[in-house]
């Protein structure tokens, strides 16, 4: 089993890349199937997660090929329309498939997906919306078989929450869909704005993506286009918080400013000035930290769940106490026991978490129990007493590309063993 070893009370400095965001790249693999000609990709990261994604489209019958950071995928030979229980078990985001093979086979048979563990992510909200639009599910041994008996209608669908992936879903299967479909209280997360354009490029008519409010005029077939997966946003959160918890300075490119709007301002509540510019982020963190009053995960643009606990990371080492609301994920706050571990003192409470900060972190023995909180760990890793040894990191493999390479890059020092 692999290991990350962290040297660490180190300062980082320098540039560093942000790579394709994987909450994107997932949902626009899955796209793929929908066009009848070849898609390229690029800026498609190389994750665990994505490589996941190319094995059910290769399962499927599409040919996947990788050519440096590009992805090419050629759906002429699609022809299975199930996809087997072992790979749908990789990730949780494996749900996003049913809408495109829905779409485009008329017939799709999967199991539940897998993935971290973050507490209950019911997809009741998906086989609503897919009822909706005249598929007919059968629920069975932890499978869902779904067939059209007559077509799929376009109807407005209003959704009680505003879930990514159900909205992702709704998505994927309305483009083919017969008539026009309007998503209510739809997600409007930076990433369903992606996936939008990709399947405009591709001969699809969407509009009204970023907002409360997606139409969905569908259309009688799409074709392949090339494309450029926009940068992971958290990633990027995931390298200004390794500049706060070290106290350093870096310079982050291909960088979207915009699509961190709810998270800047909390890193520069905690002290740290940061500069943004086209596709450039400069984060100056060499004064001590602040505590931030309270923070809360929101859907967006609320502060997203993915960076809580790389915002908690940061902020046990800041002045003061911080509270952290958690109000996506009821499950959510697993790293806290881990950080604690190496001398953070958290308390959790349901969905609170109170922070008190500290003036060091300890190397120690300690687990990655899921993707973000994985990451939280390397962080904390890095502005520790002592070396950390960090288990259990596939979960880290899932969301960033090598990242004790990148780290490395601008000064940390990381070994994978």
């Amino acid at each position: 089993m692999q290991r990350l070893v962290i040297d660490g009370n180190t300062k980082i400095s320098g540039e560093l890349k942000v790579h394709g965001a994987k909450n994107s790249a997932l949902p626009l693999l899955a796209a793929t199937i929908l066009g009848k000609t070849p898609s390229v990709l690029h800026n498609c990261p190389r994750l665990s997660d994505v490589f996941a994604a190319c094995r059910i489209l290769s399962y499927l019958g599409c040919k996947c090929v990788r050519e440096n950071d590009s992805v090419i995928v050629d759906t002429a030979n699609l022809t299975h329309f199930e996809v087997p229980d072992q790979l749908m078990r990789e990730m949780r985001s494996s749900i996003v498939f049913l809408g495109a093979i829905l779409g485009r086979l008329g017939r799709c048979r999967l199991s539940f997906p897998g993935g971290c563990e973050l507490g209950p992510r019911p997809i009741d909200m998906h086989i609503s919306a897919l009822r909706q639009m005249g598929v007919s599910i059968k629920e069975e041994y932890g499978y869902l078989d779904c067939s059209i008996p007559k077509e799929l209608k376009g109807t407005a669908i209003s959704l009680s929450f505003p879930s990514v992936g159900t909205t992702e879903n709704i998505m994927l299967a309305a483009v083919l869909a017969n008539g026009e479909t309007q998503i209510r209280n739809a997600a409007r997360e930076p990433e369903i704005i992606d996936l939008a354009n990709f399947l405009n490029a591709c001969g699809a008519k969407i509009y009204g993506q970023g907002e409360s409010t997606i139409y969905i005029e569908g259309v009688k077939e799409i074709g392949g286009c090339e494309y450029n997966v926009m940068p992971d946003r958290i990633v990027a959160a995931t390298y200004i918080g390794a500049a706060a918890i070290t106290n350093s300075e870096i310079c982050l490119k291909n960088v979207k400013a915009k699509d961190l709007e709810s998270v800047l301002p909390v890193f520069e509540e905690m002290g740290c000035s940061i500069y943004s510019y086209s596709d450039k982020i400069y984060v100056n963190a060499l004064r001590p930290l602040n505590c931030v009053k309270t923070i809360r995960t929101m859907p967006y643009p609320g502060f997203p769940t993915d960076v809580q606990a790389i915002a908690m990371a940061a902020l046990c080492k800041a002045r003061g106490t911080s509270v952290i609301v958690e109000n996506i994920f009821e499950n959510r706050f697993k790293h806290a026991g881990e950080l604690v571990r190496m001398g953070a003192n958290i308390k959790v409470e349901g969905k609170v978490a109170i922070v008190e900060g500290i003036q060091k972190f300890y190397g120690a023995q300690v687990e990655a129990t899921d993707l973000r909180g994985g990451a939280a760990l390397v962080l904390a890793g890095l502005s520790a007493e002592g070396q950390t040894t960090i288990s259990n990191i596939k979960h880290i493999d899932r969301g960033y590309e090598r990242i004790e390479d990148n780290l490395n890059l601008v000064g940390a020092k990381i070994k994978r063993v």
